[in-house]
């Protein structure tokens, strides 16, 4: 028989075997610059994170080796809940065709968290630098000038860049490629007509746009965005089946306790599909996608070699 001093204390075990989480801050890490589209999801959602568990959530900006600096820095983090990241097609789908000698591997060195949205790019041009107007008038330029029509992305296997080489092999063209240290830094020098276009995500290219800055010839979705409707896909202007969205999710260390992702997918997913956060997200061209972990991560997997496939069909390298 227990004796009856001793129960407090096996009542305590659990609690002790089991600490609370969080209980301190957690850390977003965003493998590139600020001002990007995902630098904008990771905070917004990361706002959501804080309020709804009560610690912190600290959005750090890790640049560099198109994202692959950020990535690495997670995939080696301790798997204790307290390190997330924001990828996207580029950092998980894209760069293991792209970098040879990874560190990490973006199947096996993550735990998926949530898928967190899926993102139409926005072709535009400098209409300062650019007359074209459609698709069309913009592949006609750029096939008399071969190699004569600059586009800027956030870095080589940034979604910019690997939307832009899909764009060039499915329309003939051919482009030069300037990769920058994130969208942020790029769209200020496409804006200031140093390079003539871009085919990055609505989140930074929509405001300018609006603005009369940018000229937008088109979105890279099957259909049209509820942001800018007016605004045709690639696909309906000559280019059949185009479709080079981004996404964006969210992934944790391998290794990180099932009942953690299992709590911040659910908190994740009450914050994309709720009235505050969806809305704002929709409007800036972003569409709230959260599913499970289970299927994040297949979805990671099919990515990966989709766009592997066309990393090597279209021989993409890093300098």
């Amino acid at each position: 028989m227990i004796p009856r001093r001793a129960l407090p204390l096996l009542l305590a075990t659990p609690a002790l075997a089991q600490p609370r989480w969080p209980d301190r801050p957690v850390r977003m890490i965003v493998p590139f610059t600020p001002g990007g589209t995902t630098d904008i999801l990771a905070r917004a959602l990361s706002a959501e994170l804080q309020e709804a568990l009560g610690q912190p959530f600290v959005v750090e900006n890790r640049p560099g080796a198109g994202g692959t600096l950020g990535t690495e820095q997670t995939a080696r983090a301790a798997a204790d809940g307290y390190t997330l990241m924001m990828g996207h097609i580029g950092t998980l789908a894209v760069n293991p065709a792209l970098y040879r000698n990874l560190s990490f591997d973006t199947v096996t060195s993550f735990a998926p968290v949530v898928l967190a949205a899926v993102v139409a790019n926005i072709l535009c041009v400098n209409p300062r630098r650019m007359q074209a107007t459609t698709v069309q008038e913009l592949i006609a330029a750029a096939r008399a000038r071969p190699g004569g029509l600059s586009y800027g992305s956030g870095g080589n296997g940034s979604a910019a860049h690997i939307a832009m080489v899909a764009f060039q092999e499915a329309t003939g063209t051919r482009m030069e490629h300037i990769p920058y240290r994130g969208t942020g830094p790029m769209m200020n020098d496409l804006i200031a007509g140093t390079i003539d276009l871009t085919m990055t995500g609505g989140p930074p290219a929509l405001p300018p746009v609006r603005a009369g800055t940018l000229r937008a010839l088109g979105v890279s979705s099957l259909a049209r965005t509820s942001a800018a409707p007016t605004v045709p896909t690639i696909a309906e202007q000559g280019v059949p089946g185009f479709d080079a969205t981004q996404w964006y999710g969210v992934v944790a260390p391998a290794g990180t306790p099932p009942e953690i992702v299992a709590r911040l997918n659910a908190e994740s997913t009450r914050a994309l599909r709720g009235e505050r956060l969806r809305p704002r997200l929709e409007s800036e061209g972003a569409d709230p996608a959260p599913g499970t972990p289970e299927s994040f991560g297949a979805f990671i997997r099919a990515e990966r070699d989709r766009w592997g496939a066309l990393v090597r069909r279209a021989n993409v390298t890093v300098d």
